[in-house]
């Protein structure tokens, strides 16, 4: 589904997402977790790099790693950490929740899953840990259709940015407020 552009704001000139890059303390043993786990495919990285790193490529995305032993000491992520459905994390939709749980079972991986409902219409999702601690979700997300927030009704809601306001207008600043709204509803 194409979203039109509404109002004056203009936008970066993006056209999709084409990486996540990821600090790691082993490449070997996050390639395996991404290829293994996950269905990505080890692809041509640069050879200009003077570190080590691997890049990684499927679903229309890439993730590139970036090997740092000691990423610990800079208490970025910490693996043990619980498994928690509202922190930051990389999605992806999958065909199947059930056999998503069933094979992480079969590997001894832990998970936790979450279900979010809109309107009598449910997502399953499944979070669980890359071998540096990175959370990742699968879901069957396209259950819950992207309506435009145009078609959505909305509350007018007073304290809006008035940065905002002055460069795209009332309307499109109380769009924003009530997306950012419904995505920390649909997220938790």
């Amino acid at each position: 589904m194409e979203i039109e552009e509404v109002g004056s704001c203009e936008a970066l000139p993006l056209l999709s997402l084409n990486h996540v890059s990821l600090l790691c303390r082993s490449v070997k043993a996050s390639v395996r977790f991404y290829e293994d786990v996950l269905g990505f495919v080890l692809i041509k990285r640069p050879s200009s790099f003077n570190f080590n790193g691997a890049w990684l490529y499927n679903y229309g995305i890439g993730i590139h790693l970036i090997e740092n032993p000691s990423i610990d000491e800079f208490d970025t992520v910490i693996e043990s950490r619980p498994i928690n459905p509202k922190d930051n994390h990389i999605s992806f939709q999958c065909t199947d929740v059930e056999l998503v749980k069933r094979r992480l079972q079969d590997m001894g991986m832990k998970y936790v899953t979450a279900i979010v409902e809109e309107e009598g219409i449910k997502v399953d999702q499944v979070f669980f840990h890359d071998p540096d601690g990175y959370m990742v979700e699968l879901c069957d997300c396209e259950n819950i259709p992207i309506l435009p927030i145009s078609s959505c009704s909305f509350k007018s809601k007073e304290g809006y940015c008035k940065k905002w306001a002055s460069s795209c207008g009332v309307m499109e600043t109380e769009m924003m407020e009530s997306l950012s709204v419904d995505m920390m509803n649909f997220s938790f």
